[in-house]
C-alpha cells in the first residue's frame, strides 16, 4: 500500500543527555559544599537519561503492582508483585545513596547532594522514590530508640538492595515505610484508633486499620498507634525476629491518579507485633521528624517535575514550527517557556537551600530557619506543579496529550506532592504553628532573606510589606495560605537575586514580586531575556 505522505515536522525522542547538566541544581550543589559530588552526579544523569532507563519509567507505570494476597493453596502471603524493572529503578537508587547513607556520610553537603540525586533520578520514574524517601525519613527517627537504631541503621544505610521477605537483620539492606493515617481521621492522626498493648517485654500488640500505607513490601514500617500512655510511635517489621511473619494484612491496593509504579494499601495490623520509638504519649513528636524529611522530598520532588516538564516543552518547541517559524522563537511561545523555566530554577533552588540546612543539624539558626522555611516551601512549591505540569503539557499540544510523550504521567504525578505529609491547608497551618510556637524561625526566616537587602527594589517592597502582614494578627487562620504564599515567594526571591542567573531573578522579581504579572503562564511583562532564560533548560 502506498504512503499517503512523508512525515515531517515531528520531534525527534528526547533521550541519551544528561539529566543531571541542570544550571540550578549544580550551582546549589556548589554553595551546599557539595562540589564533590558533582562526578557522580552525571554519572547518576546520564544514566537517567539514557533511552534504556526511560523505558524503565515507561514500562513500570504501565504494568502496575498486582496484590497477592494467597498462594495457589490458600495461605495467607500479603506479597506484592512488581515489573522487573521496578527492583532494577530501586537498585540505581539505593546504590547511588538515595535512601538513607547520608545518615551515615560526614561530608559536608551530603543531604544537599542525595537531595540532587533525588531530583535527577526522579525524573525517571517518582512511584519508586517514594520508599526511598522514607527510607531516608525513618532513620532520625529511630534514633530515638538507640538500641533499635544500633541494630538497623547500618542496614537501612547500605548500598545494596536486598528484596525479599526475610527477617531484617539477615539481609544485607533494608527499605522503610510509614503508616500513620487512618479512615476516620486522615491528617488528624490524633483520631487514631489503632491500639498498642504493652507485653511486659519491651514489645507491643497492634491491633487496628491503616488507611494509606504505601510501599507495602518494605523489610520495617514505622506506624502510630494508642499505648496506654497516649498515641506513641512503633517499629513493625514484616518478619519477626524468630522468622515468622509478623501480623500485617494487605487488605487491597489503591487505585490511584498517579504515581502507578508504587504499591499505596489498605492495611491491617492482626496481634502485630511492635516495639516502642520514643516515649508512649509522644508519637506525632517523635515520627515529625521523619514527616520533616519527607516534606523536603515533597518540594524537591516537584522541582523534579517542573525540570522534567520545562526540558521537554523547550525540547519540542526548539524542533517543532508552525506559521513559517520554529515555536522557540516565536515571541508569546517564548513567554511561556520562560515562565516555566522561572518558576523551576525558583524551585529548584529553594530546595537545594533546604537541602544544604539539613548538613548543619548543630547550626541553631539553620535548624529554626529550616522549621519554617520547609513549611512554607512544602506548600507552595508543591502547589505550584500541577499548574505547572499542565502548561508544560499544552506546550505539546496533542502530542502532549498522549501517554507516549511521558507528559500525561507527569500530570497525574503531580499533585501527589501537595497531598502527601500534610496538604495545602495542613502545610499552610503549620507555618503558623512554627511562627507560634518557634518565635525564632521568624527571625531566622527574615535573616535568610535579608541577605539579599538593597539588590532589588522589588523585592525589598515585598519583604516590608510581609513584615506588615505579620503584625496583623487577626483572621490569621483564614489569611494562611495568602500569608504562605508571600513567604515563599520572598524566601525564593531573595534566593535567585543573591543566587540565580541575572535574567532568571529579574523576570522572578518582577512578575511574582512586582506584580508585573498574568494569573496563567506566558504573562511575563516585556522586557525579560526570555532567550537567556529558556537557554538554561536546553539539552
Amino acid at each position: 500500500m502506498p504512503s499517503t505522505h512523508e512525515v515531517t515536522n515531528q520531534v525527534p525522542p528526547l533521550a541519551d543527555y544528561d539529566v543531571a547538566a541542570d544550571p540550578a541544581l549544580l550551582e546549589g550543589l556548589e554553595r551546599a559544599g557539595a562540589g564533590w559530588a558533582v562526578a557522580e552526579m552525571h554519572s547518576l544523569g546520564r544514566l537517567a537519561g539514557s533511552e534504556h532507563v526511560q523505558e524503565w519509567g515507561r514500562l513500570v507505570n504501565e504494568n502496575e503492582p498486582v496484590l497477592r494476597t494467597h498462594d495457589r493453596v490458600g495461605h495467607r502471603i500479603d506479597e506484592v508483585e512488581f515489573h522487573p524493572h521496578w527492583h532494577d529503578l530501586m537498585d540505581v537508587a539505593v546504590s547511588y545513596g538515595l535512601h538513607a547513607a547520608p545518615w551515615r556520610d560526614s561530608r559536608p553537603g551530603a543531604h544537599a547532594a542525595r537531595a540532587a540525586k533525588m531530583y535527577v533520578w526522579g525524573q525517571v520514574d517518582a512511584g519508586h522514590t517514594c520508599p526511598i524517601s522514607m527510607t531516608y525519613a525513618a532513620v532520625p527517627a529511630l534514633r530515638f530508640n538507640p538500641e533499635l537504631s544500633a541494630r538497623y541503621e547500618p542496614l537501612l544505610a547500605a548500598t545494596e538492595y536486598d528484596f525479599g521477605l526475610r527477617e531484617p537483620s539477615s539481609k544485607r539492606g533494608l527499605i522503610a515505610g510509614m503508616s500513620m493515617t487512618e479512615k476516620q481521621g486522615g491528617s488528624d492522626v490524633r483520631a487514631n484508633t489503632t491500639t498498642a498493648r504493652p507485653l511486659g517485654d519491651g514489645s507491643y500488640v497492634i491491633v487496628g486499620h491503616k488507611w494509606f500505607t504505601s510501599a507495602p513490601m518494605s523489610d520495617m514500617f514505622l506506624t502510630l498507634a494508642q499505648a496506654p500512655g497516649g498515641l506513641s510511635c512503633f517499629l513493625l517489621p514484616r518478619v519477626l525476629p524468630d522468622g515468622t511473619r509478623n501480623g500485617i494484612r494487605l487488605q487491597r491496593l489503591k487505585d490511584k491518579l498517579g504515581n502507578r509504579s508504587n504499591a499505596s494499601s489498605e492495611i491491617e495490623y492482626d496481634d502485630a507485633i511492635g516495639w516502642l520509638i520514643g516515649e508512649e504519649g509522644r508519637g506525632v513528636r517523635t515520627i515529625i521528624e521523619m514527616v520533616n524529611n519527607t516534606r523536603l522530598d515533597c518540594a524537591v520532588g516537584s522541582a523534579s517535575g517542573m525540570r522534567y516538564g520545562a526540558v521537554r516543552a523547550i525540547h519540542h518547541a526548539r524542533h517543532r514550527s508552525a506559521f513559517g517559524a520554529n515555536l522557540v522563537d516565536q515571541p508569546l511561545m517564548g513567554n511561556v517557556l520562560a515562565d516555566l523555566v522561572v518558576e523551576s530554577e525558583a524551585a529548584t533552588t529553594v530546595g537545594m537551600r533546604l537541602a544544604s540546612a539539613t548538613d548543619r543539624p548543630e547550626d541553631e539558626q539553620e535548624q529554626a530557619f529550616r522549621r519554617l522555611g520547609l513549611a512554607v516551601t512544602k506548600y507552595w512549591v508543591c502547589k505550584r506543579g500541577p499548574s505547572h505540569a499542565v502548561e508544560a503539557l499544552e506546550c505539546l499540544g496533542g502530542n502532549g496529550y498522549v501517554e507516549e510523550s511521558g507528559m500525561p504521567r507527569l500530570y497525574r504525578e503531580a499533585p501527589l506532592m501537595s497531598i502527601w505529609e500534610g496538604s495545602g491547608n495542613v502545610a499552610a497551618l503549620d507555618a503558623l504553628r512554627a511562627m507560634a510556637k518557634q518565635p525564632e524561625s521568624v527571625a531566622a526566616y527574615f535573616a535568610e532573606v535579608e541577605q539579599a537587602a538593597g539588590a532589588d527594589t522589588r523585592l525589598d517592597d515585598a519583604v516590608g510589606r510581609l513584615r506588615k502582614e505579620l503584625t496583623d494578627l487577626s483572621d490569621i487562620e483564614y489569611r494562611a495560605r495568602r500569608l504562605v504564599e508571600s513567604m515563599a515567594l520572598v524566601l525564593q526571591g531573595s534566593l535567585l537575586v543573591r543566587h540565580g542567573t541575572p535574567a532568571v531573578a529579574d523576570a522572578f522579581c518582577a512578575s511574582r514580586l512586582g506584580g508585573d504579572w498574568g494569573v496563567a503562564f506566558g504573562t511575563l511583562p516585556s522586557g525579560v531575556d526570555t532567550r537567556a532564560i529558556i537557554a538554561r533548560a536546553e539539552v
